[in-house]
């Protein structure tokens, strides 16, 4: 069995777990979220903990089995507290503003790039002096928020030699040395 997928998931108290239908729907008092679940797995409700089964042992059913209960283990989470993502804008003249959910970009184009982020997310920027521009996001929909977060950072990934570009706060960027001859010649 899938070692994820054989694992229970606790309901904390204040969420409400509906399944209708392959859907799994979590209520709480600070959203709500949904996700469909095949119906080559099972789900049901069992107290306060929601049981994953697999009717089959195929590789497609076996792989889906982990899937769905760490997808409905992090919507839980996710409602008890938000995740939060922050990215770091470097690079000399990067700006980032935001009024309400528009985020204005300055990423040394000609032009500012606008970036319109779903009603679910919760946008912040911050920028203070001797510090990069930071952009911070939070949301209880990890899928979703982990996906507007890559496509910021596509926006303008960092690049190895100087760094410059977005990167998420934390992040290790591999960098590379600079042309060996013009060090030499100097």
């Amino acid at each position: 069995m899938s070692r994820i997928g054989k694992l229970p998931v606790n309901i904390p108290s204040g969420i409400e777990v509906i399944i209708a239908n392959n859907i799994v729907n979590v209520k709480s008092p600070k959203g709500q979220l949904s996700q469909y679940i095949d119906p080559a797995i099972s789900v049901k409700v069992d107290g306060s903990k929601i049981i994953f089964e697999r009717h089959t042992d195929q590789k497609r059913h076996r792989a889906m089995h982990g899937l769905y209960r760490a997808l409905v283990a992090n919507m839980i989470q996710g409602l008890v507290k938000p995740y939060k993502i922050e990215q770091e804008l470097v690079g000399v003249g990067y700006r980032a503003s935001n009024q309400g959910q528009l985020l204005d970009l300055v990423l040394g184009y000609s032009h500012h790039v606008l970036f319109e982020i779903p009603t679910e997310i919760k946008l912040a920027t911050k920028t203070e002096k001797g510090s990069n521009p930071t952009i911070i996001m939070e949301s209880a929909d990890k899928q979703l928020l982990g996906q507007v977060a890559a496509k910021i950072r596509s926006l303008r990934h960092p690049e190895p030699y100087k760094g410059k570009g977005i990167k998420f706060s934390g992040e290790i960027l591999r960098r590379k040395a600079g042309k060996a001859a013009a060090k030499a010649s100097a």
